[in-house]
């Protein structure tokens, strides 16, 4: 006697993020990279652009807070919370990335002034962010793809290492900006 199968019998269908994820992380990387060695666009005066780093801070901050809010909410259990919580993160990371892509495209990359002790450690901070926040792009893409496709347990391996990368990436990014806004 054979089986039918319903819709109901069915695991749900699992998609394919992974071209995607890559192709988002090749062009975010790749964009900033080239945006990186850029001079900025010469006599813009429309708005004072040192007020998008400030932007960045306040946003990499909130991703610090909202990322927080998930980790204790998925320690609690509360999945749900945890999840609303991510979406945020990647609201206010995705504003970042808008506000970072356009104050590197409009001005030239600001030196640091500093020396000494204080020298080091900002290079440290600000060398360990950048390879750190290419690391998080694709990971934290798989991250919730995973979930996306209900790999709870796939999906919690990974989140292991995306959360404490992304939360040290987010607040060292608030960090890099306290270090370096006195030479704007």
């Amino acid at each position: 006697m054979s089986r039918s199968t319903t819709g109901a019998d069915q695991a749900p269908k699992k998609r394919n993020y992974r071209p995607a994820i890559v192709i988002i992380s090749v062009v975010l990387i790749g964009a900033i990279g080239v945006l990186a060695g850029m001079p900025g666009v010469e006599g813009f005066d429309a708005f004072d652009v040192t007020i998008l780093p400030l932007m960045n801070a306040i946003f990499n901050s909130f991703t610090f807070a909202f990322l927080l809010a998930a980790l204790i909410a998925i320690m609690k259990k509360n999945v749900t919370v945890h999840r609303r919580f991510i979406y945020a993160a990647f609201v206010t990371t995705t504003l970042f990335l808008i506000t970072y892509v356009a104050h590197h495209f409009l001005a030239a990359s600001t030196p640091y002034g500093g020396s000494g002790f204080m020298a080091v450690f900002y290079y440290f901070v600000l060398i360990t962010h950048i390879v750190l926040a290419a690391v998080i792009v694709p990971l934290a893409l798989t991250s919730v793809a995973r979930a996306w496709n209900m790999e709870y347990a796939r999906h919690r391996r990974i989140a292991r290492w995306t959360m404490p990368i992304w939360l040290y990436v987010s607040f060292t990014g608030v960090l890099v900006y306290i270090l370096i806004a006195p030479y704007y």
